[in-house]
């Protein structure tokens, strides 16, 4: 697999703010990569970031935990060469984060709304399985004696179609809290017993996610250029008698296994399968991009971070069902409410610099 053309060979002097940056953070995500691949190798994408050319550096950062900043940037120089992600349409990055929201372990009249674990019937789909009529966007189907089939929808399901089968993990008070951790994906949930856990990602119903930000602005109710995260919570609390008419139009639903926290600083592990880092994992395209890959971000517009302009190196060590395309990026906030506040404004224009292992581009001897 050879390297694609979409990838235009840069020098570090290239890259707006390189030099600014604080490389010691990115590298310490990155060597949480480093150690997770002893146990199971990351796929390479399409594009072709061959997973085996990261062997150098890999090896040196399970080997070396950096003391300052300049340590961290010479590691990132001496074994990458930024290429600059150059794409039909222009890069755009948006943010996601991990709720914090109040739950119960058991039903009650405030807490009336649950988090599902995965059922015994949802199965995966691939190529093997898939029955021939079946949408072959689906990765997972609901086995019946009639064969696999298209699993229940987010209406069907809230509607109780799972009921009685034990699957709650917990229950919140809000509809639309518990909606917005399954666009995320993860929360962490503050117990009425005292506890603090976390949810993530086990499983999905398979269909398509349909975003009420696209739906609402389809029909009028929020201008498109001011749908946040923001305003949609607002919206749903304004039109209380629509919630259902509106997020049953996403008919993905996703379900959830229990976590523990280990390290309240670091987000869930996700799709790479470490903990996530505030402000330095980055969602991508995981088809075509390699987990583990460092991204140079600049995004100039975006200063909701710090109110600097935000030119981050990242790492890939999550996805999503959005984003999609070599030049695609979902920016890790942290968790709690005021990351929230952050990813929730996120939506701008970025310029994507892959770092490419110097063995895999051609002239890396400089």
């Amino acid at each position: 697999m050879s390297l694609s053309p979409l990838f235009v060979e840069k020098s570090f002097d290239d890259l707006p703010g390189w030099g600014a940056d604080d490389h010691l953070s990115a590298y310490e995500a990155f060597r949480r990569s480093a150690f997770h691949v002893l146990n199971k190798p990351y796929r390479t994408g399409s594009l072709g970031v061959r997973f085996e050319a990261f062997a150098g550096a890999y090896d040196e950062a399970r080997s070396v935990s950096l003391p300052n900043r300049n340590g961290a940037r010479a590691f990132f120089e001496r074994h990458f060469i930024p290429a600059q992600v150059q794409a039909e349409n222009a890069g755009l990055v948006t943010g996601f984060y991990e709720p914090e929201v109040e739950a119960s372990p058991v039903r009650t009249d405030q807490f009336t709304v649950p988090l599902l674990a995965r059922p015994a019937d949802l199965v995966d789909i691939d190529d093997a399985n898939r029955p021939e009529d079946m949408d072959e966007y689906l990765a997972f189907a609901r086995d019946t004696p009639q064969g696999l089939v298209e699993y229940l929808d987010r209406g069907a399901i809230e509607r109780g179609a799972l009921a009685g089968k034990g699957l709650e993990i917990a229950w919140l008070a809000e509809k639309v809290d518990a909606f917005f951790i399954h666009v995320q994906g993860a929360a962490r949930l503050k117990m009425t017993d005292g506890r603090l856990c976390r949810v993530t990602y086990a499983a999905k119903s398979g269909q398509r996610f349909t975003g009420p930000g696209k739906i609402l602005a389809e029909i009028g109710e929020i201008p498109l250029e001011k749908v946040t995260m923001q305003s949609i919570r607002a919206w749903f609390r304004a039109h209380p008698d629509r919630i259902d008419k509106i997020l049953w139009q996403n008919r993905s639903y996703i379900f959830f296994r229990e976590a523990a926290v280990d390290d309240a600083t670091l987000g869930p592990i996700a799709a790479a399968k470490v903990p996530l880092t505030p402000g330095r994992s980055l969602a991508v395209d995981r088809l075509l991009h390699t987990f583990g890959t460092p991204f140079y971000i600049n995004a100039p517009s975006l200063t909701a971070f710090d109110q600097k302009p935000f030119r981050r190196l990242m790492i890939a060590q999550d996805t999503g069902s959005a984003i999609t395309g070599p030049a695609r990026g979902d920016l890790f906030a942290g968790s709690g409410d005021a990351a929230g506040e952050i990813a929730g404004v996120v939506r701008n224009s970025a310029d994507f610099y892959a770092l490419v292992p110097r063995g895999l581009v051609s002239g890396s001897n400089r």
